[in-house]
């Protein structure tokens, strides 16, 4: 499983928060909105939702009770999915939640039994085609809504601009693309295509929408915290662009250090209502 090996630490997530939260398209949530009204508890499983940030943001737009079931493989952001649910839903009514320890790119319909909505943040870009193609053959299967939102399309752009950028951008893009075997590589930016071609044939309504995130001088530690992880993919991909990158990175965590970094990375929402 590609995802399996693409570790995320609590402390990354706590602090990617409140830019995910901004870059989701509300639109589109409003959309699922009206499209989920329905008697009963809503079910909602959340793939490899983590420490639970997608409960958090979208079950207050959402009406009725809810409950969210939490897929992820790592069992101490699972605990803080527990720890700090979400409030309750748009109405008032009450929302619950309980996390799966699992791989799920290898999910079976059992795995996903009750699904009134299936969710998943920030994951399409980590799958390989055949892990995202077997993902959404047995998501599309309950007939439900499916959001899928935040995945990188390989656009960032930073100012002030410098003529490295577009050099970091292509070989972070690249590593973004990866082989994992033989035959296999990472979507990367080539996920949502990937996703919308895949369901073009089920006959549902496909709507995507931008959601990046912009950020600036209220965002320095975020900015700092990304870009040293993106320079780092970057020259692991292209060991050639070292030689440059220390004083490259120098003059931006600089920047971001004193909120003169503006950092814009694209993502893409999907939403798919059958």
């Amino acid at each position: 499983m590609s995802a399996e090996g693409v570790r995320v630490s609590a402390e990354w997530l706590v602090l990617r928060e409140p830019a995910d939260a901004a870059a989701r398209s509300a639109e589109l949530a409003e959309r699922l909105a009206r499209h989920v009204r329905a008697a009963g508890r809503l079910v909602i499983h959340d793939l490899g939702g983590g420490s639970g940030a997608m409960g958090r943001w979208l079950a207050a737009r959402l009406r009725g009770r809810q409950h969210w079931v939490v897929h992820d493989r790592d069992a101490t952001l699972l605990a803080r999915a527990v720890a700090d649910p979400p409030g309750p839903a748009a109405d008032g009514a009450a929302v619950t939640v309980e996390t799966r320890r699992s791989d799920i790119t290898r999910l079976a319909p059992r795995d996903l039994a009750g699904a009134g909505l299936i969710a998943a943040s920030a994951l399409l870009d980590m799958l390989t085609a055949d892990e995202l193609g077997r993902m959404l053959r047995v998501c599309t299967g309950f007939g439900c809504p499916i959001l899928l939102a935040l995945t990188v399309v390989g656009r960032v752009a930073l100012t002030p601009a410098e003529h490295l950028d577009a050099h970091m951008t292509a070989a972070f893009n690249a590593h973004q693309r990866r082989p994992t075997s033989a035959r296999d590589r990472l979507l990367g930016p080539d996920a949502v295509a990937t996703a919308v071609e895949e369901l073009r044939g089920t006959g549902a309504e496909i709507l995507v929408r931008p959601s990046p995130w912009r950020l600036d001088a209220a965002h320095t530690d975020l900015a700092a915290e990304w870009f040293g992880g993106w320079l780092a993919a970057a020259c692991e991909q292209e060991p050639g662009l070292a030689a440059e990158a220390h004083a490259y990175r120098d003059r931006r965590l600089a920047q971001a250090a004193a909120g003169e970094l503006g950092v814009t990375v694209e993502h893409a929402d999907l939403l798919v209502l059958p």
